[in-house]
């Protein structure tokens, strides 16, 4: 039998001390190269996006990666990219920790449009209010001392 697997995630870390490096001009060079590796990893990558201190990417997820692997591949890689190519001067590095969500597929196109309109739902919420409302949607408990 072939194996068959829908397995979508909702990816979401910050810059170190959710410093706000992430500048609009450069951020869609970040993703295209998030992307490419997304696609060499054989995920399918539906959307990323984010402001200047945190990234959403919400991504089918190979059955062969563990989600673990994947993000510190993502992190390791695209760090290096942002330093040799100089795309955000006072970018330092990305936070230890991020927050991982198994997402139905029903709700894919909802999480696209919420990936898309973050500048607007930042206005109303920050970063934190933010990954709290996800952790709490997911039953996930935290402690909010952890939240730096």
């Amino acid at each position: 039998m072939s194996t068959y697997t829908q397995l979508i995630y909702h990816f979401v870390y910050s810059t170190k001390n959710r410093d706000n490096s992430l500048y609009a001009d450069h951020r869609t060079d970040l993703y295209k190269y998030i992307w490419g590796i997304l696609n060499n990893k054989n995920c399918h990558l539906y959307r990323i996006g984010g402001l200047s201190d945190h990234i959403h990417i919400l991504t089918h997820v190979h059955p062969t990666i563990a989600p673990a692997t994947l993000i510190k591949d993502i992190k390791l890689a695209s760090s290096e990219f942002i330093t040799t190519n100089q795309l955000f001067p006072d970018f330092t590095r990305w936070q230890s920790g991020y927050g991982g969500f198994s997402c139905s597929f029903q709700d894919k196109d909802r999480l696209i449009e919420y990936i898309k309109n973050q500048e607007q739902h930042h206005m109303k919420k920050t970063f934190k209010e933010e990954l709290i409302d996800l952790l709490n949607e997911h039953g996930i408990a935290f402690d909010e001392k952890y939240l730096l």
